[in-house]
């Protein structure tokens, strides 16, 4: 008989230099992704389910650079990448530069189950989502009047992608990783890139070939040495081991293994609350 495996999901929601003011809705956002992700874990869901899910609850919630949260190009426009990937076949599906769509993680999963191809792009990938059948948003839903302001204000000033960069203080990707009780694991990403940015400009996050190294640390000295800028990592081993780190100012992350919710928002911190309930209580996070 195989033996079960302990679930895991872990949950981020970009490493950058978060204001205070955001500080709360964003440790609020992924704890609530979280517990909603693991939900499905709990049920004996697939890790495949339980990051799409997570994903998408990030996606919703306006706090966050992705679906309904995301930033604006250099023309005010939306252009969504997203990745996912089953650990178990090692089968990817990804998107990018896709516009009006607000769960573009679900669409790049409907890549990787519905197509031959790996990822679709622009206009591709709208024709795709609308030979399924997914409904259209348009672009003011997907952006708040925050990113507008903050829009404006670099339209104004002529801030740069690369000093946008090197400051941190711009939003980033959200993303989730999860094992579930088969011991297969699996992982999303979702992001609107970085504001500002040029029309048909794709980053890294829908790319697929980067690893969850285990050397995180290094994989982080690394990127700053090399390109001079932060990021974060967040990691599932086959075993169960899992880890949350970063080298911003700030990354809100959420982890839940078993009944215990971990959670943090600065270096080196960690809080933590059990839930002996949870499987008959979700809590809902309003944004």
């Amino acid at each position: 008989m195989q033996s079960t495996m302990k679930a895991v999901l872990v949950v981020h929601g970009g490493a950058w230099a978060i204001p205070d003011c955001m500080s709360e809705s964003s440790v609020g956002g992924v704890k609530a992704a979280t517990l909603g992700g693991f939900q499905v874990l709990k049920r004996g869901g697939t890790a495949l389910d339980a990051v799409e899910t997570a994903v998408r609850a990030l996606e919703d919630d306006p706090v966050f650079d992705a679906g309904h949260g995301s930033v604006l190009n250099a023309c005010g426009e939306v252009e969504l990448d997203a990745i996912i990937m089953d650990g178990r076949t090692l089968a990817t599906g990804a998107v990018s530069s896709v516009r009006n769509i607000a769960h573009p993680v679900t669409l790049a999963r409907a890549v990787m189950e519905q197509t031959d191809h790996v990822m679709l792009t622009d206009r591709g990938a709208n024709l795709f989502a609308d030979s399924l059948g997914i409904a259209t948003v348009t672009n003011e839903v997907l952006v708040t009047e925050y990113e507008r302001e903050e829009w404006r204000k670099q339209q104004k000033y002529s801030v740069g992608v690369k000093n946008l960069f090197n400051s941190q203080c711009d939003h980033d990707t959200v993303g989730a990783v999860a094992l579930d009780s088969h011991g297969d694991i699996a992982c999303a990403t979702s992001t609107g890139g970085i504001r500002n940015k040029m029309v048909g400009r794709v980053g890294d996050s829908p790319i697929i070939g980067k690893s969850l190294s285990e050397a995180v640390d290094s994989s982080l000295q690394y990127m700053a040495e090399r390109v001079n800028g932060g990021g974060g990592v967040i990691a599932v081993s086959r075993a169960g081991d899992w880890t949350a780190q970063f080298t911003t100012e700030r990354m809100a992350w959420a982890a839940m293994e078993g009944d215990v919710l971990s959670y943090g928002l600065n270096p080196k911190e960690v809080f933590q609350e059990t839930l002996p309930d949870f499987q008959r209580v979700v809590p809902q996070h309003q944004s």
